[in-house]
């Protein structure tokens, strides 16, 4: 059974770091394409992606977070990193870990969502304070 473990989450102020993890367990692809990569949800809003990374390596990042968040994999760990920087209040939500072998950062589908991804973490809270 596929597991991802997210930690890292905490409080900080703005403009502060935070680097979140992603244990992922018993995730296999046939094709070995796969693409994996963090989701958040603040109260009252709708999952949105943050940033994706795929086999290649390529990457994907929603425009409110680029050149503030680095995400990378340690193919060796089985580990997904987030690398948070210049935190905003705006940052605020639950983040996820996801995964998925169905596509990769090159072949989104187009219109994609969080319900593309068929493996999800339980989450781990960020919390930027002003």
């Amino acid at each position: 059974q596929v597991q991802l473990v997210e930690s890292g989450g905490g409080s900080v102020q703005a403009g502060g770091s935070l680097r979140l993890s992603c244990e992922i367990a018993r995730f296999t692809s046939t094709s070995n394409r796969y693409c994996i990569g963090w989701f958040r949800q603040a109260p009252g809003q709708e999952r949105e992606g943050v940033a994706l990374i795929d086999n290649d390596d390529n990457t994907w990042y929603s425009d409110s977070v680029k050149g503030r968040f680095t995400i990378s994999q340690d193919n060796a760990k089985n580990t997904l990193i987030l690398q948070m920087n210049s935190l905003k209040p705006e940052d605020t939500a639950m983040y996820y870990c996801v995964a998925d072998s169905s596509f990769t950062v090159s072949t989104l589908p187009v219109g994609w969502s969080a319900e593309y991804f068929g493996y999800w973490g339980q989450g781990t809270q960020v919390a930027v304070s002003s």
